[in-house]
């Protein structure tokens, strides 16, 4: 458990800007910050960072919150979780209180599998380093291909060793869960295991053996996952291993090295994407650090996603072989669909960066590969076209491959230059090619309507099946203006201080400075009134918990709070988007702001909320009356009297006439 002040410490010390720009690149616009949106699918950027509210906002989803909130949603992580990883990158130290016995066991699946990932990091690392086997074939095998010792330690590579229960017994022997060996992917059930019966470490045995690892981390710089790659020429084996999908490790989502990319992608606005494990080290070795591997999967729309926060520039650095041809065949018209502007670098007799950069000097790659990339489209272009000259079939093929790429594209004015481009290069009519391009794009359009008609059906229906459960909701929780007006004006204003009218011992008036907030509670709890939304309710009741602490919780608290529902709900209603003009007092007009009306504004938030409620009971007893006999019924009529007064009284104060 975080002691309060530490954890004050870490909410006052985190920045938006900071925090959100590790993981997307935000663009100065105006007082606030513009960037595309972690959180949901989108070429156009609706996410907005407010460095002076210390909050995001994003207007395409609805997504909310402060620097915790976003850690949490971004990383899965929970709040102390979340709180720990901001107090990391702030060099804020975390001096936790002993953890009860429930606490403990409260620990998530997902926090033990995170642990047992970190774990089996630091093994494989320290096995190749202190033992024998290690340092020969692992440690041997990272020196042959000339990977330094600062890019080992910074990678965290490691080597399993060939014994095939080596790792789980010394998991096991460490303390850790075969449970959790099994969910990790780390170690294999074997046949003797019966299933829905506790698994043993007797039962499992090592996914990897006598392999060189490489650790997989999230954008958060979690191991998630690992690639083990086999050293022997034995064709029956595999020669890679990767782990397989968990609870933690979702391949289609997670780039190797995009942990280590993300700075200097945002830098140089620009990434490299390549193949292999030893691909993305190379080239860190020769400088370039802004450069990610798919996870030993084909890429993803997913993975393009995470590289198109950073930046829109990624250039392909695919083998020239067979397989690479086919994965950029594969990987292309993705990129070119989400927008993404590529290039193209080959290198030398089907070399990859990591055979290509131990053929030639440090400096000799570097101007390689600053001087020879290629614009896809352009590149295939005048490769398509000197190979279809003197044959019109050939160039009519070529037409279509190429306008079929140009249709991806998502923007009009660069489809439109490339377009111009390109028939230059083919020497063909510009309208031509704009006019097969807009074809294929009407094409694409109607396929998809047509593929998703069902869905736009489902849709409608799931629209008008919400419209109608608002309605009901409305009908059996009609108080939710003033609930939530009253929570705003709580988070708002409730230290505030506001003069009220109260009576002394001697049913004397005189005037009584109180916070906003502590008049609320009077004015609530003394008609025993409570709020029906549940997460107002949460608010009130902590706020009020607060107070009697002798503390009072201001909109910053209540932003950052471990309850996203709660830190939302501040974001998108209490925080506000808006600031009056200045100008009205060029004109002489004085325009009341919102503190100067504040008691009024309560008030009359408060008596609307009374006036509702009372009107919701009074109908109430006039069932009641319809059911009951003779007796219970003046009883009733005695009740129905009463609260009739009440709504007189209440609605006078708001200026209105009961009328029966």
């Amino acid at each position: 458990m975080i002691p309060k002040p530490t954890v004050d410490t870490i909410l006052e010390t985190a920045r938006v800007e900071e925090v959100i720009g590790d993981f997307i690149t935000l663009k100065k616009r105006g007082a606030n910050l513009l960037g595309l949106c972690p959180f949901h699918g989108e070429k156009t950027p609706s996410f907005t960072v407010s460095p002076a509210k210390n909050i995001y906002k994003c207007f395409g989803c609805g997504k909310a919150g402060s620097p915790v909130n976003f850690v949490m949603d971004q990383l899965t992580l929970s709040y102390p979780e979340a709180l720990k990883w901001l107090a990391n990158k702030y060099g804020i130290e975390v001096v936790e209180k002993e953890q009860t016995t429930e606490e403990k066991q409260a620990q998530t699946e997902r926090e033990s599998m995170y642990i047992v990932m970190s774990y089996a990091q630091r093994y494989f690392s320290d096995k190749m380093n202190n033992t024998d086997e290690g340092r020969s074939v692992g440690l041997g095998y990272f020196k042959q291909r000339e990977i330094t010792q600062n890019l080992i330690e910074k990678f965290g590579l490691g080597y399993s060793l060939e014994a095939r229960k080596q790792f789980t017994e010394d998991a096991v022997a460490a303390g850790y869960q075969p449970k959790y060996l099994v969910s990790t992917g780390m170690s294999i059930l074997s046949n003797n295991h019966i299933e829905g019966q506790t698994i043993e470490s007797k039962n499992l045995f090592d996914r990897y053996a006598g392999r060189v690892m490489f650790p997989i981390h999230d954008v958060g710089g979690r191991v998630v996952g690992f690639g083990g790659r086999i050293l022997s020429n034995d064709k029956k084996l595999a020669k890679y291993i990767n782990s397989p999908e968990t609870e933690i490790y979702n391949k289609s989502k997670v780039l190797y090295g995009l942990w280590f990319a993300k700075s200097a992608i945002q830098k140089n606005d620009k990434c490299f994407l390549v193949e292999g494990y030893m691909d993305v080290i190379a080239m860190h070795q020769a400088g370039f650090e802004n450069v990610v591997a798919s996870s030993g999967t084909s890429l993803t729309v997913e993975q393009i996603k995470s590289i198109h926060r950073y930046t829109n520039n990624i250039v392909v650095l695919y083998d020239g072989d067979e397989a690479g041809q086919k994965a950029s065949a594969r990987a292309i018209p993705m990129l070119l669909e989400e927008g993404m502007n590529v290039r193209l670098l080959f290198f030398p007799d089907n070399d990859d960066p990591d055979s290509y950069y131990r053929k030639v000097s440090h400096s000799e790659f570097e101007e390689y590969v600053n001087n020879n990339t290629q614009d896809f489209l352009y590149y295939t272009a005048n490769k398509l076209n000197e190979a279809s000259k003197g044959d019109p079939i050939k160039k009519a093929g070529v037409i279509k491959t190429i306008v079929s790429s140009i249709a991806l594209i998502p923007d009009n004015i660069i489809r439109s230059i490339y377009v111009k481009e390109c028939s230059q290069i083919m020497e063909l009519d510009e309208k031509i090619l704009l006019l097969e391009t807009n074809k294929i794009r009407a094409a694409h359009k109607k396929q998809f309507h047509k593929e998703n008609n069902n869905d736009v059906i489902n849709e409608t229906e799931i629209i008008n099946n919400s419209v109608t459960e608002n309605k009901e909701q409305e009908v059996i929780a009609p108080f939710e203006a003033e609930e939530k007006e009253l929570i705003r004006l709580l988070l708002a204003y409730g230290n505030a201080y506001v003069t009220i009218e109260a009576d002394d011992e001697n049913m004397e008036e005189f005037d009584l400075e109180i916070t906003l907030g502590e008049y609320i509670f009077f004015e609530l709890s003394r008609d025993a009134i409570k709020f029906e939304n549940p997460i107002y309710t949460s608010i009130f009741d902590e706020y009020v918990n607060e107070l009697s602490q002798q503390r009072l919780p201001n909109l910053t608290y209540f932003a950052n709070h471990s309850n996203p529902l709660i830190g939302s709900f501040v974001i998108n209603h209490v925080h506000s988007n808006y600031e009056l003009s200045d100008k009205w007092k060029l004109y002489g007009v004085l325009v009341p702001n919102e503190l100067q009306l504040l008691k009024k504004l309560t008030r009359t938030t408060l008596f609307s909320y009374k006036s509702k409620k009372l009107n919701e009971m009074y109908n109430e007893s006039q069932e009641l009356l319809k059911t009951n006999d003779y007796e219970n019924g003046l009883i009733i009529s005695k009740t129905l009297d009463d609260l009739n007064r009440m709504r007189v009284r209440v609605n006078f104060l708001l200026g209105r006439v009961v009328v029966k």
